[in-house]
């Protein structure tokens, strides 16, 4: 099989501005996305509206595709990258540009759920333990899943799902082993491009969670399991505990080369 990594990216984020710029060890950021990628999956691309992004991305050998200013999500910038960069490919994995952290075993995860033909959609959960601590679970900036006896997702929502009545909440996850999404995505190219034609859904629009729109449509999306717990970039304040991160977990960069796929 056939996969290309999308990594969707703009300069104009509301609390970030120029995200993908900040350096981050001495590279950019979206530089560190762009390697991790590249070594795991066929073929690596960036998908930005910016012409100072398309510009750093060139600058350090990477491969770039400029969309339109009016997508609303990272999803529909991929599906408008995909179709410009015209080559066909088995899985479009979209990755996400402020994730300078993200592992090969969590590409490799997601590779692998596909390995069923039936798989449409893909994405990733880490299990929530107890030293997280009940605040972690209880975020609503930290969406949970529930899955299938077959590792799919039954259901997305930032409450904690599900809720073990009778139980203490402190006692909750000594109790239960509840899933945190990772919001890394991969789709079949039909399925991607039927999904970005979906108009939001009531559920989306309550929690917020765009996979909720597929879901309501009757999509399937298949759950790998992560342990890896990566650091996403969302503000100034997460680049500085990323630089902290850097230190003390040294993370260099893969070299370029393409995977056999």
């Amino acid at each position: 099989m056939s996969f290309i990594g999308i990594i969707p990216a703009r300069y104009a984020s509301t609390r970030f501005p120029a995200k993908p710029l900040a350096m981050l060890g001495g590279k950019t950021v979206i530089e560190r996305v762009y390697r991790q990628v590249e070594g795991q999956l066929d073929d690596a691309v960036v998908a930005t509206d910016d012409d100072r992004i398309r510009e750093a991305v060139e600058a350090f050998g990477g491969k770039v595709v400029m969309t339109g200013t009016h997508h609303k999500s990272g999803t529909d910038r991929v599906q408008e990258a995909y179709e410009k960069w015209g080559r066909t490919y088995d899985v479009i994995v979209n990755v996400q540009g402020d994730e300078p952290f993200i592992q090969p075993s969590q590409l490799q995860a997601i590779k692998a759920c596909f390995a069923d033909a039936s798989t449409q959609i893909a994405t990733l959960v880490k299990p929530f333990t107890p030293a997280d601590g009940l605040a972690a679970l209880q975020n609503p900036n930290s969406p949970k899943v529930v899955v299938d006896d077959q590792m799919r997702a039954m259901y997305f929502s930032r409450s904690v799902i599900p809720y073990l009545r009778g139980v203490e909440p402190e006692a909750w996850l000594q109790q239960h082993t509840f899933y945190k999404h990772i919001g890394l995505y991969a789709y079949r190219p039909e399925v991607l491009r039927a999904i970005t034609s979906l108009p939001q859904s009531p559920l989306e629009k309550a929690e917020s969670l765009e996979q909720l729109r597929w879901l309501q449509a009757g999509y399937r999306i298949q759950v790998g399991i992560s342990e890896v717990e990566t650091i996403g970039i969302d503000t100034p304040e997460d680049l500085q505990r990323a630089e902290e991160f850097l230190k003390t977990h040294p993370q260099p960069l893969p070299r370029e080369g393409r995977a056999s796929g």
